[in-house]
């Protein structure tokens, strides 16, 4: 795990002692939004603890956060285009779709 904080943190689920579910949220600073994004990355729940409200509890989490923090401008996160099911429960927690369309150019290592 990566523990320098000014890269991001993780924020875990428990049930009885076990891990079911995990984020990653890292920073990007807005220069347009004078604030910070806070991304998702990173999520996965079990499938055996998924539809129990989990990824709601971790949100409602990370959200309550940031605001507490201050100076963040939102909260964002990537989803496969095809992914409908993740899509739809990113809409329940109140997220939008922005009009970006993301591009990568990968480094050789």
């Amino acid at each position: 795990m990566h523990s320098d904080l000014r890269h991001g943190f993780y924020v875990v689920a428990e049930s009885q002692e076990q891990v079911v579910g995990c984020l990653m949220i890292t920073f990007e600073w807005s220069d347009w939004r004078c604030g910070l994004f806070w991304w998702i990355q990173s999520l996965y729940i079990r499938p055996e603890f998924r539809r129990r409200g989990i990824l709601r509890r971790l949100h409602e989490l990370v959200k309550a956060e940031a605001i507490r923090q201050g100076g963040v401008c939102g909260i964002r996160l990537y989803v496969e285009r095809s992914n409908q099911t993740a899509q739809q429960a990113y809409r329940q927690l109140g997220m939008r779709p922005c009009s970006y369309q993301m591009y990568e150019q990968v480094l050789p290592e």
